[in-house]
């Protein structure tokens, strides 16, 4: 069988932050993990594995083209060239990250990694397709340099792998490692959104980078997490486009080229924050939240883990999906966790994308399964959801959502 075991991956960085989340009541630290922070961080996470599929090739396909045509060197592989390799992918990912800071461009597409209020495991998650994008351009540096795609590959996989268990805030400083490498203490001051932990500690696994270049801070002070002007959403569409917005609100009101380029390419704090609170009266407007209920935190608990499952079997069976199958179970999830983050907000409109998802179940099965009888029984089951609309849809949202007399 042709499977995929990259799959795995999903089951094994699932299951580490079970492992934290029960570390964490053990020390009696559970204050540390939030319900919606959590669901929320794993479902950016499950939107950039699924994108991995439609992409990863794509990155492949472009560092092969520049490698046999732009290549300055033709290192050949052996231990000095994987060591070489190493430091100037952290050498890269340090300066790929400082200007995803510093630049609103690509701040625009990092900012998702830090709207988290949390510090744990599930942060590590928060990466976009964007983002790795924006990766990309900074690691074709490396086939320019004349290294072999397949090495820059297996290379990131590994590269990519330490940040994960730098997100903790379970771990203390950890002695003489703290001179060379990123650890969790030095990670934990990146996050912060403290005044004197700002725009510091860039490195993914050394952390001699910001020594050298003088953006070093340590780990005094107890950080707080998040942005410096906490986003307070955990809509999955919102925590994607926010600063997109924003950027393009600044560009209708510039007046001059040279006010566009400094939208573009300058700083985060050159945006005027007053647009993004304008933007959240027009656009991620809240209803007044009731408080949860079993009910609600239970559906979204079930919806996230069948997001994972599903994540995990498109992976593994990635061979065996035609494309349309492959889109439309692409679909599904990236409606499921829109749906996701919405309950959590629990707005209204989210009785429409189940009345979707539900539609692309059928299509999906179909696809696999034609047969007259079904699409016929689907369809009239269709029809009767959609005559009946209204209706499921009020006794839906009593269902999950509190009503003003239950306050």
């Amino acid at each position: 069988m042709h499977l995929n075991c990259l799959a795995l991956a999903v089951s094994i960085f699932t299951g580490l932050m079970g492992l934290e989340y029960y570390a964490g009541l053990k020390k009696n630290k559970q204050h540390l993990f939030s319900f919606d922070e959590a669901v929320a961080n794993v479902n950016i996470g499950i939107a950039e594995r699924l994108s991995d599929l439609f992409t990863t090739g794509l990155f492949f396909y472009f560092f092969s083209w520049l490698y046999k045509n732009y290549a300055l060197f033709d290192f050949s592989p052996g231990w000095i060239t994987w060591l070489f390799l190493f430091i100037s992918t952290d050498f890269v990912w340090y300066w790929y990250h400082r200007f995803g800071h510093r630049i609103n461009i690509f701040w625009s597409v990092h900012v998702v990694h830090h709207q988290s209020t949390d510090f744990n495991y599930t942060v590590s998650a928060r990466i976009t397709v964007f983002q790795a994008a924006a990766r990309c351009l900074f690691w074709s540096v490396q086939p320019l340099l004349g290294f072999p795609p397949l090495m820059i590959t297996v290379m990131l996989m590994i590269h990519g792998t330490y940040p994960f268990f730098t997100h903790t805030q379970l771990i203390g400083k950890l002695g003489w490692l703290e001179y060379f490498l990123v650890t969790p203490s030095h990670h934990r001051v990146h996050h912060s959104s403290n005044p004197e932990y700002l725009d510091r500690n860039y490195g993914d696994v050394l952390i001699i980078w910001d020594k050298l270049f003088g953006t070093f801070a340590e780990e005094k002070s107890k950080p707080v997490y998040g942005l410096t002007k906490p986003l307070g959403s955990h809509s999955f569409l919102w925590q994607h486009f926010h600063f997109l917005l924003e950027m393009l609100v600044s560009l209708r009101m510039s007046k001059n080229v040279r006010q566009k380029l400094k939208i573009i390419f300058g700083k985060p704090e050159d945006i005027d924050p007053r647009i993004r609170t304008s933007l959240e009266r027009k656009l991620s407007r809240k209803q007044r939240c009731w408080q949860q209920t079993n009910t609600q935190q239970n559906y979204i608990r079930w919806q996230t883990i069948i997001s994972l499952f599903l994540l995990f079997l498109v992976i593994l069976f990635e061979y065996y999906l035609t494309p349309i199958k492959l889109g439309i179970a692409a679909v599904f999830i990236i409606l499921s966790l829109i749906t996701t983050g919405a309950m959590i907000e629990q707005r209204r409109w989210i009785f429409f994308l189940e009345y979707i998802r539900f539609t692309l179940i059928g299509i999906f099965l179909y696809l696999c399964y034609p047969s007259a009888n079904m699409l016929s029984f689907y369809f009239g089951l269709l029809t009767a959801l959609l005559l009946f609309y209204k209706t499921l849809g009020q006794r839906y949202h009593s269902y999950l959502f509190l009503s003003k007399s239950e306050e």
